[in-house]
């Protein structure tokens, strides 16, 4: 009987294996290695990619809050134009006012009556003058109530026998056509660019 001895075979078949596993797992490891290299470079120039939109996106944000600013500032500079102007505008109104009132009180004075006194208070006018006959002064309301833009609603507020004191009875005044003195009060349209009423102790435009 032959007896082969293999011990130094299967000695060596290990060897070989293990040289195999080892270079196995070299490979993997190396696999390993380049897998995370890769997806470090990756995950980098993703990083940069994010970080040069985020410089975009920072720029464009410093740009658009510029001209934010200098939209409002021409925005500012408009409203300061636009108050500027409507100031000038008040002021030509105001200036032209008395010149509107005695162009509208000369058109609708009747002949007969004589204005001798003029006073302004804020937004109203009151008149004091002499008429020939209650009936002048009657027609002088209804002068004055005719759809003028500047002097609105008038009101009479006194009517007298000239020379007297004494009221003057409408009969009477009429049959001796006596002069009498009355005094009535109109309203002014609201100045331009007021939007409420002028507080209690604010000086008012005021001429005689």
């Amino acid at each position: 009987m032959i007896l082969i001895n293999l011990l130094p075979h299967r000695a060596e078949a290990r060897r070989q294996r293990q040289k195999a596993f080892l270079a196995a797992l070299g490979l993997a490891a190396l696999a390993g290695l380049a897998g995370a290299a890769l997806a470090g470079l990756v995950l980098q120039q993703a990083t940069e990619g994010q970080r040069a939109r985020n410089a975009y996106l920072g720029q464009a944000i410093t740009r658009l809050e510029l001209q934010i600013r200098e939209v409002a500032q021409l925005q500012e500079e408009i409203d300061q134009l636009k108050a500027r102007q409507q100031a000038v505008e008040n002021l030509q109104a105001e200036r032209n006012l008395p010149v509107r009132i005695f162009e509208q009180l000369l058109a609708r004075t009747p002949e007969g009556v004589l204005l001798s006194a003029l006073r302004m208070d804020g937004e109203r006018v009151q008149l004091g003058g002499l008429a020939l006959s209650n009936e002048r002064v009657s027609d002088f309301l209804r002068q004055l109530g005719q759809g003028s833009e500047t002097l609105r609603t008038p009101e009479l507020l006194e009517i007298k026998l000239a020379g007297t004191g004494a009221a003057a009875p409408a009969a009477a005044a009429s049959a001796a056509r006596r002069p009498v003195e009355f005094s009535l009060r109109l309203q002014l349209p609201p100045a331009p660019g007021a939007s409420a009423p002028a507080p209690a102790g604010t000086p008012r435009r005021s001429a005689s």
